[in-house]
């Protein structure tokens, strides 16, 4: 009897271990994945200054725009929490697709070589961006189901591992379709 309890208690320690251990890799998975998703925002962070530098110099009378994007970028890289960011980088790529969208106000700006290269660019971020939110929300999905999850949530619970939020955008239609939408130039 004696050595049933002495097993018992060697398994149970080493299903924790290994739990642990699978717990600690879904979220250095989870952490990766929104390493991977805060490149991508930089990325676009960066291009936006030269976005509106491009269309300012064509559209002189559209100021309220150009200052409208450059404030919505200042807003979503302060943002700190997932969800918050989520929602000012929302609202940034709305901003940055009306800056767009002026192009087709201005014939010169659209044939523009420089404009072209930053929107292929942007164009391309967007798409590595919707891949790495991808990534990421599974990885959280991941993560959060093996927290709930027995036996699993009692080791999460003892070592206090909490859900992670997911990066996601607030309509399908957004999240699903970003500015690749405007085309490519070839």
């Amino acid at each position: 009897m004696f050595e049933f309890l002495i097993a018992a208690v060697a398994l149970a320690f080493v299903a924790g271990v290994v739990i642990y251990n699978s717990l600690i890799r879904s979220r250095n998975r989870v952490n990766t994945a929104w390493s991977d998703i805060d490149v991508q925002l930089q990325r676009r962070h960066d291009l936006v200054p030269r976005l509106v530098a491009a269309v300012d110099q064509y559209a002189k009378y559209e100021r309220a725009t150009l200052e409208a994007v450059t404030e919505l970028r200042a807003e979503a890289m302060k943002q700190a929490d997932v969800v918050a960011r989520g929602e000012a980088e929302e609202r940034l790529g709305a901003g940055v697709e009306r800056l767009i969208a002026l192009a087709e106000n201005y014939p010169d700006l659209k044939a523009n070589e420089n404009f072209l290269n930053l929107q292929n660019e942007l164009v391309e971020t967007e798409n590595y961006l919707q891949f790495a939110r991808r990534y990421y929300n599974g990885s959280v999905r991941d993560f959060n189901t093996m927290i709930e999850s027995v036996p699993s949530n009692i080791v999460a619970g003892a070592f206090r591992f909490e859900q992670r939020d997911f990066f996601q955008k607030s309509s399908d239609e957004v999240a699903n379709v970003p500015l690749a939408r405007f085309g490519t130039v070839e």
